[in-house]
């Protein structure tokens, strides 16, 4: 109950910093209508069916999520650095890696402000029939993907801890990441060595389920491989984060200075 106690109360207070911040509310404000228009607007010119532009939002919509903690979980820690508070979070009596959990998360649930917006504006300006065919199941399966994304941020931002241009590798593997995840493209149009990249990163299995939800499929496997891929990223963080913690300790490097 102390850990669950110190992961709310940490999550709220980062989403009410993080509500408040320029930044990070003008891209989750601004990115999901440029997201959704381009969007919808290419598939409109394919002739593309009422199922097809459902599977787009939804697609489009994880986008949003998926934008909101690639670039700002990467240069997260960098952040802490300037400010000041990195050493006190490595000095503090929890362990780093859960520290991290309520940072990303936050991310993650202000991302998840995208995919609301993302689907009014495809009712609204396009006329998109916005039809989901379990109700709960697919509000489950959007509660697990902002859950898997936000561990995913917590492996980048703890892999990237000591690489000073960290900001620059989150911006890099934003657009890689949604590609081969399938929010827009289908997985079985990429290249057969790229679905094993699909199959081990959560967003794939998350995105799936939401879509599984809104089409009236059974989304609980795919849920079921979110959550494994999700809970193994949280494990390898574990590990990482204390090697790099060991290792900054050990030659004094956490500062980068």
């Amino acid at each position: 109950m102390r850990l669950l106690r110190l992961v709310a109360v940490a999550w709220w207070l980062q989403l009410k910093m993080r509500s408040r911040s320029a930044f990070d509310g003008l891209l989750s404000l601004l990115w999901p209508g440029f997201f959704a228009t381009t969007i919808f607007m290419m598939f409109r010119q394919g002739d593309a069916s009422g199922p097809a532009l459902l599977s787009a939002a939804v697609g489009s919509s994880a986008m949003g999520i998926w934008s909101a903690v690639s670039t700002t979980a990467a240069f997260a820690l960098q952040m802490e650095r300037r400010q000041g508070t990195l050493e006190l979070l490595v000095l503090a009596p929890q362990p780093f890696a859960l520290l991290l959990v309520p940072l990303t998360l936050s991310m993650a649930t202000i991302g998840a402000y995208s995919m609301v917006a993302t689907l009014l504006w495809g009712r609204i300006a396009f006329g998109i029939d916005i039809s989901i065919a379990d109700p709960a199941a697919f509000v489950l399966a959007v509660i697990v993907t902002v859950f898997a994304i936000g561990m995913l941020g917590m492996l980048i931002a703890i892999s990237s801890i000591r690489y000073r241009t960290a900001w620059a590798l989150g911006s890099a593997i934003e657009m890689p990441v949604w590609l081969i995840c399938g929010f827009l493209v289908a997985i079985n149009d990429l290249p057969a060595w790229v679905r094993p990249l699909s199959a081990v990163l959560a967003p794939t299995w998350g995105v799936a389920a939401m879509r599984a939800a809104a089409t009236g499929h059974s989304p609980w496997a795919n849920l079921g491989w979110c959550l494994l891929t999700a809970a193994s990223y949280g494990v390898i963080a574990v590990l990482v984060s204390r090697w790099m913690v060991h290792s900054a300790r050990a030659n004094a490097t956490l500062a980068l200075s």
